[in-house]
């Protein structure tokens, strides 16, 4: 039984103590943004921030996590407004964005530590891969993320994502099928 706080909630976890942290965000806290990659931590897709760094949660167990602190994809900002999320956006650094949450948790990570982070900084401290080929983007984003926390910008340039349930669909009428024609005999 682990005790260990996730998103700034005390969380009790009865799962065995050599779970991965990975499997027990997803599975038993439901909190699915951290995705399983490879499992041996080559990929970043399952970063999460604990204590400050940013960790690879399929490495570390629950028993190595007691009582630290844990931030996911989904506590950085609830409407998601955090510097970094909004320069990806802003980036276009969002391809298929099955690799999106690990490296907005590692860059924010290496953000809140040293805003001012070059290229080489964001390479030695943001190893994750993008499949997909973002890459450029994403460093990018990164970059841009920093300079508008240096000068406390907020990126105003786009609207927080998301979508309003009143705008997921339209009110279209429904269309009337055809009636059906019949054969008829002259």
């Amino acid at each position: 039984m682990t005790r260990l706080t996730v998103n700034d909630r005390p969380v009790h976890f009865l799962m065995d103590g050599d779970t991965p942290l990975l499997w027990a965000l997803r599975d038993a806290a439901n909190l699915t943004g951290a995705k399983y990659g490879c499992g041996n931590g080559d990929c970043g897709a399952c970063t999460v921030i604990i204590d400050g760094e940013a960790i690879r949660s399929c490495l570390v167990s629950l028993d190595e996590v007691e009582g630290r602190f844990v931030t996911t994809i989904e506590a950085l900002s609830g409407d998601r407004s955090h510097p970094l999320q909004q320069a990806m956006a802003a980036e276009g650094a969002v391809q298929c964005g099955f690799c999106t949450p690990g490296f907005i948790m590692a860059g924010a990570a290496l953000l809140a530590k040293n805003p001012r982070a070059t290229r080489e900084d964001i390479a030695s401290a943001i190893p994750n891969l993008c499949p997909c080929g973002a890459g450029p983007r994403i460093v990018r984003a990164i970059e841009r993320a920093g300079r508008a926390m240096r000068s406390r910008e907020r990126l105003d340039s786009l609207p927080v994502p998301g979508l309003d349930p009143a705008e997921a669909a339209l009110d279209v009428p429904a269309i009337e099928p055809e009636p059906a024609k019949t054969e008829t005999s002259e």
